[in-house]
């Protein structure tokens, strides 16, 4: 899986909106809006950030987590879960 640790924080909030989506609906996410109409939106350089790592394909106002960022996502938002265990 990939290591998301020495990713920006730019980069970092591209998947934290995706896991909010996912939580929020309880819907499996596999892709985002670049930008959301309300004044959010991923920078040029967490994009290529993502894409040079793998983890998107984007064009135009989509993003599309690749195979190995879905399961970045994934493990994202279990380890969200586990952690009101503690």
């Amino acid at each position: 899986m990939a290591d998301l640790s020495d990713l920006s924080d730019e980069a970092l909030a591209v998947f934290a909106f995706a896991a909010y989506h996912q939580l929020s609906s309880g819907q499996v996410v596999r892709s985002v809006v670049r930008r959301d109409g309300a004044g959010h939106k991923a920078s040029d350089e967490a994009v290529s950030e993502l894409q040079g790592r793998g983890l998107i394909e984007a064009d135009g106002d989509e993003i599309r987590f690749t195979g190995e960022g879905e399961k970045a996502l994934q493990a994202l938002v279990s380890s969200f879960r586990g952690a009101r265990a503690t």
